[in-house]
C-alpha cells in the first residue's frame, strides 16, 4: 500500500497521540482529514469540527469524507475510579465509537482503532477493567468485533501501554508533570511510585498505527503496543531528575496511590509477528528527547 493519496480519517488529531499521527501520515503525502470537537488549523491537514457522540454528525462526516482509512484515537482520556466517569466515558468512548462502526459499515473503508492496555487481554490474565475508561473501551472493542462478525467491518485495535513523549497536552501525566516542574524549580507531589507500567514512545505508538492499516493479516485482531519492559514510575521520575539535572532528591509518598491499579505490560509477540512492528526508542532515550522538547519552551 502506498500512502500518497490515500485518504485518512484521524478522530482525536487534536490529541497527543492522534496529534502525532496526523502529522507523520501527512508527512507519507496522505490526504489527512482531522476530526475535532473544537477549531484546529493546519496547512496540511483538513479539519472538521464534529462530536462524534451524535450520531447523525458522525454519518455526515464519514459520508463527505469517504475515508480509506479511518484511525479511531479520539477518546475521554481519564483513568479517575469516581462514578460520575462512568457516564462521561461511556459516551465519550463507547458511543462514539459505536457512532463510527455503525457509519463505516457499508463505505469499504479500513478502522484502526485505538483500546486500552487495561481492557482485559491475554497479556494481564483477562484480568477486569480496574477504572470506567478502560471499561468503556473493552465494550468498544466487544462492538468492533461485532461489526466484522455481522457486517464484515475490517477492523484493527492497537492497545498502548504507557505513552510518553513531546508535545503531550495533559501536562497531569507523569511524564510532562514532572518534566515540567522541575524545569521551573519546583517540587512535583508523587505517589510512592511503586506502580509499574510498559512506557513506550509516542513515534513507535504512531509506527505501529501505520503498521497495522497496511498488513491484511491485522485484520480482525487486537495488538498490545508497548516494550514488554516493565519500569516503576520512582525508575521513571529518577530517571527525570538526572536528565534535568535536579541534585534533589525525589520526595515519594505525598499522593495516594491509585487502586486497583495492576501491571500492565505489553504482550509483543502477536505485532511482531503478523505486523512486523516493534519499538525502537529506549526509555532514557526517549525521555531525554522529551526533556530537551520541554526545556525549549520553558518560559
Amino acid at each position: 500500500m502506498t500512502w500518497k493519496g490515500t485518504r485518512v480519517l484521524v478522530t482525536g488529531a487534536s490529541g497527543f497521540i492522534g496529534g502525532h499521527l496526523a502529522t507523520r501520515l501527512a508527512a507519507l503525502e496522505a490526504e489527512v482529514h482531522a476530526v475535532s470537537r473544537g477549531r484546529e488549523k493546519d496547512g496540511d491537514i483538513r479539519w472538521h469540527q464534529v462530536d462524534l457522540r451524535e450520531r447523525q454528525a458522525t454519518a455526515g462526516l464519514l459520508g463527505a469524507v469517504s475515508p480509506d482509512v479511518v484511525f479511531h484515537l479520539a477518546s475521554e482520556v481519564n483513568g479517575a475510579r469516581a462514578p460520575e466517569m462512568v457516564p462521561v466515558t461511556l459516551a465519550g468512548n463507547l458511543l462514539s465509537t459505536v457512532n463510527l462502526l455503525t457509519a463505516a459499515v457499508g463505505q469499504g473503508c479500513r478502522m484502526v482503532l485505538a483500546g486500552s492496555i487495561e481492557e482485559p487481554r491475554p497479556g494481564n490474565g483477562h484480568a477486569a477493567a480496574p477504572s470506567p475508561y478502560a471499561m468503556a473501551k473493552s465494550a468498544a472493542s466487544g462492538y468492533a468485533d461485532l461489526y466484522h462478525r455481522l457486517w464484515e467491518l475490517p477492523y484493527t485495535i492497537l492497545r498502548p501501554s504507557m505513552v510518553y513523549g513531546p508535545a503531550q497536552r495533559d501536562t497531569a501525566k507523569l511524564v510532562p508533570y514532572v518534566t515540567l516542574a522541575l524545569l521551573r524549580g519546583e517540587e512535583p507531589s508523587l505517589t510512592s511510585g511503586a506502580k509499574v507500567a510498559d512506557w513506550v514512545y509516542v513515534d513507535d505508538v504512531v509506527e505501529a498505527f501505520v503498521a497495522a492499516a497496511v498488513d491484511d493479516r491485522a485484520i480482525g485482531r487486537s495488538f498490545d503496543v508497548g516494550t514488554g519492559v516493565r519500569t516503576s514510575v520512582r525508575e521513571v521520575v529518577e530517571l527525570l531528575y538526572d536528565i534535568t539535572g535536579t541534585t534533589a532528591r525525589p520526595g515519594f509518598g505525598a499522593v495516594a496511590d491509585r487502586p486497583l491499579d495492576i501491571p500492565q505490560v505489553a504482550d509483543l509477540g502477536p505485532a511482531l509477528d503478523l505486523i512486523g512492528w516493534r519499538p525502537t526508542v529506549e526509555l532514557a532515550d526517549g525521555l531525554r528527547r522529551t526533556v530537551a522538547w520541554y526545556a525549549e519552551r520553558v518560559s
